[in-house]
């Protein structure tokens, strides 16, 4: 297998643990109380990250107050806001939708650097973003309908559809959170590694995390089993073992080659949802997941042309937005 491969393997591998977090979050969300898991992920996956650190010789980044506050602000939107919202969000939505909605990212990222910060909008990018909402209301908005009671929603799988519909809003918060994160991140002044960016917010994160866990008293909880291995799996598997695979796979490949394998997130996560959860994968979701997944590839295609108008040439680099949060977290 060659260079090149390879790193298409490895991005691949590290999207496929990502979409399988939408899965184990449902699993989380039974057991454990959404503050007092996140706290337990970050403390798991800190000292996981800052051994790695000391494998390769790599210092704690110094920063200033103001890039010290940008971090803070990082780890409250894309470390906690991310995970406490999909947590709470996976209380009530479908794996299925859920995992078509974090699908939009690239999208949701790239909207949100248009409002922010004023980049151009391409016409790539506003498909990306007409497609990406298409995919997201195909598969989670449900309509009403007329009973002899009135006018009530209809039922989606097991699931009542306004309790559904409440689900999906909370993971699609979640992405903005992680759109936030992005856009945070291209503020710091500092230079930052992508492993020190990583332990800089897991290590944030569980202090953020923290207070508002100890006033979910989880001690007062029943101990599940279950959901405290989905905690450790998510700690361990996407978030420090994707890092790896991710950078690895990402130096190989250029970034706009990267970015494509964020079209398995959607994918692996309707998988996940129908083998591990056995949720009946409806045709909506099926629909919404091919916008999802033609408003990755325009992403993709967007972001490559201005980069290479602006610089006059491909970035071989990893474009941040196409890297899996767990990968940064």
């Amino acid at each position: 297998m060659n260079s090149r491969h390879t790193g298409y393997l490895f991005c691949g591998l590290a999207m496929i643990g990502v979409g399988s977090t939408v899965v184990v979050s449902r699993e989380i969300a039974v057991g454990l109380a959404p503050f007092s898991a996140t706290a337990l992920r970050f403390a798991i996956a800190f000292p996981s990250f800052l051994a790695i650190m000391r494998l390769r010789g790599v210092r704690w980044p110094r920063l200033g107050l103001r890039d010290a506050m940008l971090v803070v602000a990082q780890a409250g939107a894309g470390s906690v806001g991310y995970t406490v919202l999909l947590i709470s969000g996976m209380k009530l939505a479908s794996a299925a939708d859920a995992g078509v909605i974090a699908g939009t990212l690239p999208a949701v990222s790239a909207l949100v650097a248009v409002v922010a910060l004023g980049e151009r909008m391409s016409a790539a990018l506003a498909g990306a973003v007409a497609l990406a909402t298409a995919g997201v209301l195909v598969c989670t908005v449900p309509l009403p309908a007329l009973s002899a009671a009135g006018t009530s929603w209809i039922t989606v799988g097991n699931e009542r559809a306004p309790e559904a519909l409440a689900g999906n809003a909370l993971v699609f918060a979640a992405v903005v959170c992680e759109a936030l994160f992005i856009l945070i991140n291209r503020k710091l002044r500092a230079t930052v590694t992508p492993l020190q960016l990583s332990a800089l917010m897991s290590g944030t994160g569980f202090c953020v995390a923290i207070v508002p866990a100890l006033f979910e008293a989880p001690w007062r909880a029943a101990f599940d089993a279950p959901a405290v291995m989905g905690v450790v799996y998510y700690a361990l598997v996407p978030t420090v073992a994707g890092f790896m695979l991710w950078y690895a796979g990402s130096a190989r490949v250029t970034g706009g080659e990267a970015s494509v394998t964020t079209a398995l997130v959607p994918v692996s996560s309707l998988v996940f949802a129908a083998l591990l959860l056995h949720e009946t994968i409806r045709p909506a979701q099926l629909a919404g997941m091919a916008c999802v997944l033609g408003a990755i590839l325009l992403a993709t295609v967007g972001r490559a042309r201005q980069r290479s108008t602006a610089q006059g040439t491909t970035s071989g680099g990893t474009p941040l937005h196409a890297a899996p949060r767990e990968a940064r977290d």
